[in-house]
């Protein structure tokens, strides 16, 4: 009964999650570092509509 507690293999799982987190944040990060002018002008011109 402790083997079988201790052999489970959930904790894998999260770590596999965690991973694949980190590499779509990194993906976003290098999109947003290449294209961050122009991301940054559609949210001007979204602010400057909203303010009208």
């Amino acid at each position: 009964m402790v083997r079988s507690f201790f052999a489970k293999e959930e904790g894998q799982g999260l770590v596999e999650y965690a991973l694949i987190l980190v590499l779509i944040a990194i993906v976003v990060i290098g999109i947003l570092t290449l294209l961050g002018n122009r991301v940054s002008q559609v949210f001007s011109q979204i602010n400057s509509g909203l303010s009208r």
